[in-house]
């Protein structure tokens, strides 16, 4: 997640929860830190909040028909565990998306 992304939830976060006014969100005059030290440190906190949760996902296995040869390409097996493996996989990869999207890392476990 980019940090302007991550800045807006955390901005948003505090107005709901915190009640936190507009004023607190002031930047100092280098455009990227808060004027105030207290909204400072809670930027601080929230991006290591975010840096610490690490979600471990597994990739999809490859199905047997791809490993082993030969491989009969035109079988109606293999076009069911081609049609499977893409699914799972693309699943997968909207998974991750949607994770890191949040700001979250993900680790792909072998």
């Amino acid at each position: 997640m980019d940090t302007n992304k991550m800045r807006e939830q955390f901005e948003s976060f505090a107005r709901e929860v915190l009640d936190w006014s507009d004023d607190e969100f002031r930047l100092a005059s280098d455009g990227k830190s808060y004027y105030w030290a207290a909204t400072g440190e809670a930027w601080v906190f929230w991006q290591a909040s975010r840096e610490a949760v690490v979600v471990e996902l597994q990739e999809p296995d490859l199905p047997e028909a791809y490993i082993d040869e030969p491989v009969d390409r035109d079988s109606e097996e293999f076009r069911y565990l081609e049609a499977r493996h893409g699914a799972q996989y693309q699943t997968y990869r909207k998974c991750r998306q949607a994770i890191e999207a949040q700001g979250l890392k993900v680790e792909v476990k072998p």
